[in-house]
């Protein structure tokens, strides 16, 4: 089932928004960044996502592993530990992931640049 909510026929079957709809979201990204190189338990993958409220960390951990992408542990102790780790379709999105991080840190400064040049052309033009 597709998450897209166009009433567009052909978008619940459109594997690009299906799935760029959930990975493409503020956090999944970061997450399964965070997860490439060992399992993680939630306050080390908070510490990692500094800014992401606990809450909003739980939703999008909850539709990692929904998604298939993303494994939840629970090991046997007072309390109890929990673990997330990367499943093997989770590890095959991470080249992307790093050719993405990489691309923006090749080009973060043009684009910051472009967006001050936009601002202060829209400035002088209101």
């Amino acid at each position: 089932m597709s998450l897209h909510r166009s009433p567009a026929p052909y978008a619940a079957q459109c594997p690009v928004r299906d799935v760029l709809d959930r990975l493409g979201d503020r956090w999944s990204t970061l997450v399964l960044q965070a997860l490439k190189d060992a399992p993680l338990r939630f306050s080390a993958l908070q510490r990692q996502v500094d800014d992401v409220s606990k809450r909003m960390l739980a939703k999008t951990l909850r539709t990692l592993e929904e998604d298939g992408l993303v494994t939840r542990t629970v090991f046997p102790s007072k309390p109890p530990a929990v673990e997330y780790a990367l499943t093997p379709l989770g590890r095959s999105f991470v080249p992307q992931i790093e050719a993405l991080v990489q691309w923006a840190a090749a080009h973060h400064d043009t684009i910051r640049a472009a967006r001050a040049a936009y601002r202060a052309s829209e400035s002088t033009a209101a």
